[in-house]
C-alpha cells in the first residue's frame, strides 16, 4: 500500500491509460491550462489496483494552509477498475491514505464536481460528503435522428426549422482571428449575465484548447453573412461530445441561433461516432432558465454530484470566522467567498 504524488504529464498519463474510463477533464494537459492552482494527481495503490484523484493545489492567501478543488467541468476520481467493484477495505485504505497526503501538504479541505457519467459515488460517499447537485441533461445520440427530434419541446422543433431556413452558414473556425472574436463575444455573454469569475476565459486559454491534439475538441459557428452571431467550443471524450463553453452575439438574442447550433451539435456528435451529447444543467445545480433551454432537447437526466472533505476542522472554521460571512451556506469552501481569499 502505497501513495504518490504526480504533476509530470507522462506519469500522468500513464495512470489515465490504464484507467477503466478516463475524461477529458483527468487529463493533464486540460489541468495544465488552469490558473487558479497548480495540478497534482494524487495516486493510491494496492499491488496492482490503484484510485488517483486530479486536483488543483491553491494558496490560502495571508496563510500558510492550502485547499484542494476540481478544474471547470466533471472530473472526480479514476481507477483501473469501476468504483462499485472496489473493495472495501481498499476503500477505506483510500481514505486515510489521501487524509495524510492533505495534512502532510497543510491542505485543509477538498472540493470536487464529479462525472455523472463514471459513477464515483461509491468511493467517495462515506469521505466527507457526496451531495446531489441537480440533475444533469443529455441526449441518447444512439436513436435516430427522428427520434431525438421528436423528444424536443414542440415550440422548440418549429424554431429549429425556421432557423435552418434562414441564410445562416455553420462551420468549424479555422483561423485564430476567429478565435479571438469567439473570445470577445464569450466575455461580453458572461458580462452581460453578471457572470461569477470562474466561468471567465481569455483568448489564450480558448487557443490553447483548440491548437492542442490532447483534446478533440472545436469550435463550431454560426454566422449571418460576415458575422459571427453564435458559437460553442464543443470536446468529445468517452464517447460523449459537450458543448463545453458557448457564447451568442447580443444583437441576435431574440433569434436565439443557439437552439439552432444544438442541434448541430448533435449532428456532429452522431457523425463523430459520440453515443450521448451532455447538455449540462442550469447554474449551481438550479433549475433556471439555462435548464429550462437543456430540459427543452431531452428529457433523458442523471443527477449531478459534489463531493465536498473538510480535513482540518479546527482550520477551517477559524478562516469561516475571521470574516463575518453571510452568504448562503452551500458554498464550498466557505472562507472563498470572501474575495480576499
Amino acid at each position: 500500500m502505497t501513495n504518490s504524488v504526480i504533476t509530470q504529464k507522462e506519469e500522468w498519463t500513464r495512470y489515465l491509460n490504464k484507467s477503466f474510463t478516463f475524461d477529458f477533464c483527468h487529463t493533464w494537459y486540460y489541468h495544465s491550462l488552469s490558473k487558479i492552482g497548480h495540478p497534482l494527481l494524487f495516486v493510491y495503490h494496492e499491488q496492482d489496483d490503484f484510485v488517483a484523484v486530479p486536483l488543483l493545489k491553491r494558496a490560502i492567501k495571508g496563510t500558510n494552509l492550502y485547499d484542494l478543488t476540481a478544474v471547470y467541468g466533471y472530473s472526480g476520481p479514476i481507477s483501473n477498475k469501476p468504483f462499485n467493484v472496489i473493495q472495501e477495505d481498499m476503500m477505506l485504505n483510500f481514505e486515510n491514505s489521501f487524509k495524510e497526503f492533505m495534512k502532510a501538504e497543510c491542505c485543509i479541505c477538498v472540493f470536487s464536481r464529479l462525472n455523472p457519467f463514471i459513477g464515483q459515488s461509491p468511493l467517495l460517499e462515506k469521505i466527507g460528503s457526496v451531495c446531489c447537485n441537480g440533475k444533469t441533461i443529455y441526449m441518447d445520440l444512439q436513436q435516430s435522428l427522428e427520434e431525438q427530434r421528436a423528444k424536443y419541446n414542440k415550440r422548440l422543433l418549429r424554431q429549429i426549422r425556421q432557423l435552418r431556413k434562414e441564410s445562416y452558414e455553420i462551420k468549424e473556425a479555422d483561423s485564430q482571428e476567429e478565435i479571438g472574436v469567439f473570445t470577445r463575444m464569450y466575455i461580453e455573454n458572461m458580462d452581460r449575465l453578471s457572470a461569477s469569475k470562474d466561468y471567465y476565459f481569455d483568448e489564450d486559454y480558448f487557443s490553447k484548447m483548440l491548437q492542442s491534439n490532447e483534446l478533440n475538441s472545436k469550435l463550431l459557428l454560426i454566422y449571418h453573412g460576415t458575422e459571427m452571431i453564435c458559437g460553442a467550443i464543443v470536446i468529445c471524450s468517452m464517447n460523449v461530445i459537450r458543448n463545453h463553453l458557448s457564447a451568442t452575439n447580443k444583437d441576435y438574442l431574440k433569434e436565439s441561433p443557439s437552439k439552432l447550433l444544438t442541434d448541430e451539435i448533435s449532428i456532429v456528435g452522431r457523425n463523430l461516432g459520440m453515443k450521448y451529447f451532455h447538455l449540462g444543467g442550469g447554474v449551481g445545480g438550479k433549475e433556471d432558465s439555462l435548464f429550462a433551454f437543456k430540459a427543452s432537447f431531452s428529457n433523458l437526466y442523471l443527477d449531478d454530484h459534489l463531493w465536498c472533505l473538510i480535513a482540518d476542522q479546527e482550520a477551517y472554521t477559524f478562516l469561516v470566522n475571521k470574516e463575518k460571512i453571510e452568504v448562503d451556506t452551500s458554498f464550498f469552501p466557505l472562507y472563498r467567498a470572501v474575495p480576499v481569499y
